[in-house]
């Protein structure tokens, strides 16, 4: 079964379901809040989730205002970028902490991107020429590219993409994203090789893509996917929930299980990737099938098609942020029957397995108001039915999508557009989270100069301008 986004579990932080299990330094994997898990009757969880059940926003389009299509795809690069997961199991078998690894780093430095290095892995690098060991390869190294193949990644002879996160290839949106970080990286070297040279033009080249990439998440991403009001009140107010130290940062599991889950309801079910051309099918052979070569100049991304830009584009509008998902991610074609094949039942299962709380007791937890969270759970138990039981609680994941739906991002103080990003408790977690690993990393502008500011270098703060740049 090919591995897909959001598909698979955690590995490793099963141990951390241990009521009682108090987190130790250098762990990868920790909880936010100290409260008691929420226990639902599966069966609940299942009819939630099912194809035709409550979930299933069927293939009419409601888009949003505010976020663009490759928006959404760029949440899933930044989540491949912090965590690396290789089981595919909902079981709660209890790993060994001591022996488990996070094969990404809790931090958003792009190893995803440069892998481990040009010494440790150097077939991610050019070697001939100038630019050996600082540019990234791309299909247009390869000996008499074709046409097609410049616009792809570098590929091994059986078609495998030859780069840091072999996530990054599972389905054709995400891996021109990460074509477009490589060629980011590869014009800053251009944009620096007069001033530096060999190993200090790659450090420089890494540190400044690293740096751009890292205010894009913070000034532009989470401000269209949590709001500007909570954004600038982490960074004038600090953070209140994700509380790790300076050289421990942690991936907290209702950051990863539930909230940032929530792009799940935002992907549509076809896609337009060029302009004046024919919206493609999610899972598509042009657009969904990943770890192949690209075949058709259709599926070459066009992003000022997918993101907002100064162009003057009409662009491809993500699904609103709401309880609906399209039908598909409700019986994904790439799952055996004999499996869980809805993505919406599989966060609903994984949830639980994780012993995460109750929605309504993490708002609780965060102060929010009462009238708020009634709203909230009232239009949950609403939306699933009577005949679903949700009576001793909304699973996180739900929560942070009906709250989305009813109450919407903050845009500035106490204004909020409901459907456009997600509401106070998911914003809260989600932005805390990215901006806490962020600033706990050492290497990281937040950290090296909080008076940086991309108009200090290429100028480059938006996504839009990032991928065309």
């Amino acid at each position: 079964m090919k591995r897909s986004h959001g598909l698979n579990s955690l590995k490793g932080i099963d141990a951390f379901c241990t009521v009682g299990h108090q987190r130790q330094r250098g762990e990868n994997f920790g909880r936010m809040f100290n409260i008691a898990p929420l226990n639902t009757p599966p069966s609940a969880l299942k009819s939630l989730g099912v194809q035709g059940g409550p979930l299933d926003g069927g293939t009419n389009a409601n888009r949003s205002d505010s976020v663009g299509v490759g928006d959404v795809f760029f949440g899933q690069f930044i989540d491949h970028d912090i965590t690396l997961d290789v089981s595919t199991s909902l079981s709660a078998t209890a790993a060994n902490l001591n022996s488990f690894q996070n094969a990404r780093t809790p931090s958003l430095d792009l190893d995803s991107v440069y892998g481990m290095g040009p010494e440790a892995q150097p077939y991610l690098y050019v070697q001939d020429g100038d630019f050996a060991n600082i540019k990234l390869l791309t299909g247009a190294d390869t000996p008499n590219a074709t046409n097609l193949q410049k616009e792809d990644l570098a590929r091994a002879i059986n078609g495998r993409a030859v780069i840091g996160d072999p996530r990054n290839d599972e389905n054709r949106i995400i891996s021109q994203i990460h074509l477009a970080m490589i060629r980011f990286h590869n014009r800053v070297v251009d944009e620096l090789s007069t001033k530096y040279h060999g190993a200090e033009l790659f450090e420089e080249a890494k540190k400044l893509t690293t740096w751009h990439y890292q205010w894009v998440v913070i000034h532009d991403f989470l401000v269209k996917m949590c709001g500007a009001a909570v954004v600038k009140d982490i960074l004038g107010n600090g953070r209140q929930c994700y509380q790790a130290e300076p050289g421990d940062a942690f991936i907290p599991v209702e950051f990863s299980v539930a909230a940032y889950r929530f792009g799940h309801s935002m992907i549509p079910q076809k896609i337009q990737i060029q302009k004046n051309e024919s919206s493609l099918e999610l899972f598509g052979t042009l657009l969904g099938r990943g770890f192949s070569p690209l075949t058709d100049e259709r599926a070459v991304v066009d992003w000022l098609e997918l993101v907002d830009s100064d162009a003057g584009r009409r662009v491809q509008m993500a699904e609103k942020l709401d309880t609906k998902m399209a039908t598909d991610l409700l019986k994904l074609p790439f799952i055996q029957p004999s499996d869980e094949q809805s993505l919406a039942t599989r966060n609903l299962l994984r949830g639980q397995t994780y012993l995460l709380p109750s929605g309504e007791n993490v708002a609780w937890e965060m102060g929010r108001p009462d009238a708020e969270i009634d709203t909230v759970m009232s239009s949950a138990m609403a939306k699933a039915g009577n005949d679903i039981d949700l009576s001793t609680g909304i699973p996180l994941w739900f929560y942070v999508l009906t709250e989305a739906e009813t109450i919407g991002k903050e845009v500035q103080a106490n204004q909020f557009e409901p459907g456009e990003g997600l509401g106070p408790v998911g914003a809260r977690i989600v932005a805390e989270t990215l901006i806490g690993l962020i600033e706990l990393d050492e290497r990281s502008f937040m950290a090296v100069n909080r008076n940086w500011e991309p108009s200090d270098d290429l100028g480059v703060s938006t996504l839009a301008e990032m991928l065309t740049f």
